[in-house]
């Protein structure tokens, strides 16, 4: 019998209430990890471990808000104390952003900016700690394709991922020496609320979505659960040479507008 990729691994999980964080944490627990997974919403998170729990899932759920450190130090200290040790770090919380660059207001960027890079570098400035300690560790990074190519209206959400995975470049660099392999996955097109709510806002959405099928080589966009699977590849001890890395997870609709 195949042991499961991840048995006996500890995970720390952000934004996972929904979507890619959600499938993250069922794909996790599933082979074989033990499971903190956070979200700003206490009502989907709690939801999600409820109904998780009902399917033999059994992940627990804490409510972080991960722009906030004293919130990130103390969910991932207690986690440590209480499991030992910490494994793997999946930064996925994030938001979409939809300003002009003329017009954005100061605190508006810097909303953006708090989730979707201070975030990921505050669970990792505490997770490296641990990770440090015990010579051992993986971070994944859940970036977006927007990271190489944009669409009109998302500013400034395309810099954000960006310098997502410029932060993946240069902590794989910096804790290699430490046995810590940190790499990014940039999704595309994916069936979640987020880009549901990018379609909604568009003057047609059925006509938009059919667009979107049509410009994909694969003429399909991912599930929650695809992207997870790569996720669990390369948090796991099976991807032990890998680091730095940034894993286009699109469907190929990067492939189409490579330059």
């Amino acid at each position: 019998m195949t042991m499961a990729r991840l048995a006996a691994k500890t995970a720390f999980v952000t934004g996972g209430a929904r979507g890619i964080g959600r499938a993250v944490v069922e794909k996790f627990v599933t082979e074989g990890a033990t499971v903190l997974f956070v979200d700003a919403d206490a009502d989907a998170g709690r939801d999600a471990e409820r109904d998780l729990a009902e399917r033999t899932i059994k992940a627990m759920f804490r409510r972080v808000d991960v722009t906030i450190e004293d919130e990130v130090q103390q969910a991932i200290e207690q986690f440590v104390a209480d499991r030992g040790s910490l494994d793997i770090l999946v930064n996925n919380a994030g938001i979409n952003a939809y300003f002009d660059a003329a017009t954005m207001t100061e605190t508006d960027w810097d909303r953006v900016f708090a989730v979707d890079l201070k975030g990921a570098w505050l669970c990792a400035k505490h997770a490296l700690r641990a990770m440090t300690r015990a010579r051992c560790g993986s971070i994944v990074n859940i970036a977006s394709i927007h990271a190489r190519l944009t669409v009109a209206g998302m500013f400034p959400y395309a810099a954000a991922k960006s310098g997502l995975v410029g932060m993946t470049r240069s902590l794989a660099l910096d804790y290699g020496p430490h046995g810590i392999r940190v790499n990014a996955i940039l999704p595309g097109f994916t069936r979640t609320r987020l880009v549901q709510e990018w379609l909604s806002r568009q003057a047609d959405p059925a006509a938009a979505e059919r667009a979107v099928l049509e410009v994909h080589p694969m003429h399909r966009i991912a599930e929650p659960m695809e992207i997870a699977n790569i996720v669990a590849f390369v948090a796991s001890d099976d991807a032990s040479a890998m680091t730095g890395a940034s894993v286009s997870a699109d469907c190929g609709l990067g492939v189409r507008y490579a330059s």
